[in-house]
């Protein structure tokens, strides 16, 4: 059945065909965003060129106390411009591309008459100039990739020696399976946060459609690692496509801090050696959190910034954002 209603709706099912056609990011991908967000939620516009499509904006567009937000999904690291670039063309005519591109694709999102926009760009793009004239901000952020892992050998050889050392003792010590269901790892990552007194961030519905959705077309697993006893100490469900596998989420039991980097480097290296043939790259899907980062870099991964793309259209809006970061300030919550 065809998407009706707004034009960015009516849009889907020839974003469905472009998905199908090119390779676009995974994130973008449309049997991603029909599993993050409900039909209604989602949208995209295209830029086109002699009726070919040739730029897409893609976007999660939801309201929050009567405001019109566009921000990203649940556990989606990326999402905003793809641009389907004129091959073996002059520099000078490839900016003159981007730059009509984004004007038109700026216009179509300013017609939606956001309140609120904020995504996360692809790191593919890095020119957010004329966005940046059209009163948009940016913010760099970061994400560490380890790239070629069919080559094992070189990424073992690339960790950090102590880590290595520590991956050697977990292959003697713990046990890796593939056999955890989806709901089991919903269970045990809420367990493990509310043992942290932390509130798990994502509904049990959002992550089983993910789940399933990736796992019927073979682009998701979870694995998990035990101990000797059988006790569950940590899981992580990762997806991947032709490209590149993501480290999507990872769950670590509040009670094996002794040997919390033990099961996390474990758990990462069985990963990406069922991704070797599988893809291309790992994407730790990064954080701007000073250990998470560290870890990334002890594994051997190449840091990869990314831009955060934003505006505020609403004077009303801006003020209670800036009074809720206040108000979790004061609170002690992040």
């Amino acid at each position: 059945m065809a998407d009706t209603g707004t034009p960015y709706m009516a849009n889907k099912d020839r974003y469905r065909e472009l998905c199908r056609e090119k390779q676009l990011p995974l994130f973008m991908q449309a049997w991603w965003m029909d599993a993050v967000c409900s039909d209604e939620a989602w949208g995209v516009l295209f830029y086109e060129e002699k009726k070919q499509i040739q730029g897409v904006w893609v976007f999660h567009l939801h309201e929050k106390f009567t405001f019109r937000v566009i921000v990203q999904p649940k556990l989606t690291q990326y999402g905003g411009v793809w641009l389907n670039y004129p091959s073996n063309v002059k520099l000078y005519k490839r900016y003159s591309f981007e730059r009509k591109a984004l004007q038109a694709l700026i216009k179509q999102i300013e017609g939606l008459k956001p309140d609120y926009l904020s995504q996360n760009f692809h790191h593919t793009f890095n020119n957010w100039q004329t966005l940046y004239w059209q009163g948009f901000k940016q913010n760099t952020r970061y994400t560490y990739v380890l790239e070629n892992i069919g080559d094992t050998e070189k990424i073992f050889e690339n960790i950090y020696p102590r880590n290595r050392q520590r991956l050697r003792k977990a292959k003697e010590e713990l046990e890796i399976s593939f056999d955890l269901s989806p709901k089991e790892f919903y269970a045990f990552h809420k367990k493990t946060l509310r043992d942290r007194s932390k509130e798990i961030e994502y509904s049990e519905e959002i992550f089983l459609a993910i789940y399933e959705a990736a796992y019927r077309r073979e682009q998701g697993a979870i694995i998990s690692v035990k101990n000797k006893a059988g006790e569950l100490l940590s899981a992580l469900f990762f997806v991947w496509d032709a490209s590149v596998g993501y480290n999507l989420i990872t769950a670590k039991s509040h009670y094996c801090s002794s040997n919390s980097n033990d099961t996390s480097i474990y758990m990462i290296w069985e990963a990406i050696n069922f991704l070797k043939d599988k893809t291309q790259n790992y994407d730790f899907e990064g954080s701007m959190i000073e250990g998470v980062a560290l870890f990334n870099q002890y594994f051997g991964a190449k840091q990869q910034p990314y831009f955060n793309i934003s505006k505020r259209y609403s004077s009303c809006y801006s003020f209670l954002k800036w009074a809720q970061h206040i108000l979790s300030r004061t609170s002690g919550k992040i």
